[in-house]
């Protein structure tokens, strides 16, 4: 018998939602930008999270992709107000990346359902 394939799923997170929506970023930029962080065109700041310029340079934001199973968009800001995120955030956004790599699709589902998280990407082949 042969392991069924995993898909690969990406979301934003509610306040990602918010942030995004405020800096007019669409989802379809999102979704390209996922799909070339998956091919190592991102800046990888370790054990799972990972930094993509959006926005036409403009923007950057952070991706949990622990076990790089589940591209969770964690946070957003603009590179006019800030240069990077600090130590500290760093190492929150990596054991949020652990917590979303042992998550189940069941978990995943109640995430979704209770609108903590909205899925993107989905119709697309690309991700």
């Amino acid at each position: 018998m042969t392991k069924a394939k995993e898909v690969t799923r990406a979301f934003k997170t509610a306040w990602f939602t918010k942030a995004a929506k405020k800096a007019l970023i669409k989802d379809s930029e999102l979704c390209a930008a996922v799909a070339a962080a998956m091919a190592g065109q991102a800046d990888d700041l370790g054990g799972g999270v990972f930094k993509k310029r959006l926005d036409k340079n403009r923007s950057r934001s952070i991706i949990l992709a622990k076990g790089r199973r589940y591209w969770v968009y964690a946070y957003l800001f603009a590179k006019k107000d800030r240069a990077n995120i600090d130590d500290d955030e760093l190492k929150a956004f990596r054991q949020l990346a652990d917590l979303y790599a042992e998550k189940t699709d069941v978990e995943i589902d109640k995430e979704l359902k209770a609108k903590a998280i909205v899925e993107i990407c989905h119709d697309q082949a690309q991700v």
